[in-house]
């Protein structure tokens, strides 16, 4: 029988690293980061979803981020504060959402809030959630529409939008631009900063690029 995970590979671009992972890149205090470990040793990272998700490789190949380059607290972790500590990113949807390891199982990371919500408690369980409901969770629909009209999305981007989800962003691909992944995680780190003790309807400061 053939498992989720099994089938996300299946339908995934060729491996983004030739190398076998080193296993001290990975957290060892969970099942979950074991898991992990073994998905990339069958396939060392790699897209799918035309590029709407993102599996990352242990270690940066070229332009193509690594975990362990990733996952690095001053790359970008720490520009939320601490909000985004305890977790291990490994994947990203198109919108540069990120899903972590935690101790207790996957979730996904809104970066523009830095909330946190629970999918799994284990990999497997996690990629028949992105399998059932890909579209959802990769912004496959986006993904597609913007590439058909403008081109590929270049290594080491993510469609990030003018005006935030959070502040009533509309997903469209008009109300989208490519932007390198880091520079966006640090974007949307000084948002989630902003407004995480804000009440409703408070002001904050965003700055758009065209």
């Amino acid at each position: 029988m053939k498992t989720s995970l099994g089938k996300l590979i299946s339908i995934s671009s060729a491996a983004l690293s030739l190398s076998k992972p080193d296993e001290d890149v990975f957290p060892t205090e969970s099942a979950a980061a074991q898991d992990l470990c073994g998905l990339l040793e069958r396939k060392n990272g790699f897209y799918a979803f035309e590029s709407a998700l993102h599996i990352f490789p242990d270690r940066s190949v070229g332009a193509e981020m690594g975990l362990l380059e990733w996952n690095a607290p001053d790359l970008w972790v720490n520009s939320y504060h601490g909000m985004a500590d305890a977790c291990y990113f490994f994947a990203e949807d198109i919108f540069g959402g990120q899903f972590c390891l935690k101790h207790d199982g996957i979730y996904s990371f809104d970066p523009e809030t830095a909330a946190c919500v629970f999918l799994s408690p284990d990999l497997e369980g996690w990629a028949e959630i992105i399998l059932n409901d890909y579209e959802v969770l990769t912004g496959y629909p986006i993904a597609q529409a913007w590439q058909r009209r403008e081109g590929r999305l270049a290594t080491g981007t993510r469609l990030v939008p003018k005006i935030p989800f959070v502040t009533g962003g509309e997903f469209e691909i008009e109300n989208m631009y490519p932007l390198e992944a880091v520079k966006s995680m640090h974007f949307r780190a000084n948002l989630a900063t902003q407004i995480k003790d804000l009440p409703d309807g408070a002001q904050i400061k965003w700055n758009i690029i065209d």
